[in-house]
């Protein structure tokens, strides 16, 4: 559920209250339902046609509550049903209209983002899904997957298809390439966090060979507080580099 801009909470539709608002206010509203959306994300969909702001005289974008509510709507069909935007911006059009026009049923959560915005941990789901469900997901060619699975970045699961976790990664890829971010470029994220997951492995690995079933349950809760705090540990890192450089 979106607060409105005044802080209440809405009535299961998403507004920014009677005013207009900027993107960081947008933002602020969709990351309580969609805790990765970025502001890269929203002027994307933007450039896409999916969402138009008015611009002050000054050209900053100021969006109105229908304009927030669009973006979710989106953001939902996307998380939802994988559906490409060419296909959400068909439907939405129709719903305009006044038409009725059903989606495909879905099944079950495409971006697994279960866990708090701060540790920025996306949980796991027993969701398999196929090339083109991802492709459609993270709004790339065929080109930009096989350079992703050709640097490691992505991989399909044994048997074929790919995971909720491939789905979080290909967003996340996909966004870092707007900025002019090759796969290349991301190779040493992707060692740094083959390297954390070793740690990780090696401070759980007593628990999950311990004689008592109860010790080793706590296993995988030690997991997920371990992720956690790598992941809060990194982007602090990174804030303090970039600080540092900065100024």
């Amino acid at each position: 559920m979106l607060r409105t801009a005044t802080g209440g909470a809405g009535t299961g539709t998403g507004t920014a209250g009677d005013r207009l608002v900027s993107i960081g206010t947008v933002l602020s509203l969709l990351r309580e339902e969609f805790p990765e959306v970025s502001i890269s994300k929203i002027r994307f969909l933007e450039t896409e046609g999916l969402v138009e702001p008015r611009r002050t005289p000054s050209g900053y974008r100021k969006f109105s509550p229908e304009d927030v509510e669009r973006l979710a709507q989106v953001l939902r069909m996307q998380r939802d049903h994988y559906l490409p935007l060419k296909v959400i911006r068909e439907h939405l059009d129709a719903l305009e209209r006044g038409e009725q026009v059903q989606l495909p049923a879905s099944a079950g959560p495409c971006d697994p983002l279960d866990g708090s915005p701060e540790s920025g941990i996306d949980r796991p789901t027993a969701v398999r899904i196929g090339r083109a469900e991802l492709l459609a997901a993270a709004e790339v060619g065929e080109a930009e997957l096989d350079a992703w699975e050709s640097y490691g970045l992505i991989s399909p699961m044994p048997g074929g298809g790919y995971d909720a976790e491939a789905v979080t990664v290909a967003r996340l890829v996909a966004d870092l390439g707007r900025f002019g971010l090759e796969p290349r470029h991301l190779r040493a994220v992707k060692a740094a966090a083959d390297r954390e997951a070793g740690l990780v492995e090696q401070v759980v690995a007593p628990l999950r060979r311990h004689p008592n079933p109860q010790t080793r349950a706590r296993a995988e809760e030690t997991v997920k507080e371990l992720a956690e705090l790598s992941v809060r540990l990194h982007a602090a890192l990174i804030q303090t580099a970039l600080g540092v450089r900065l100024h």
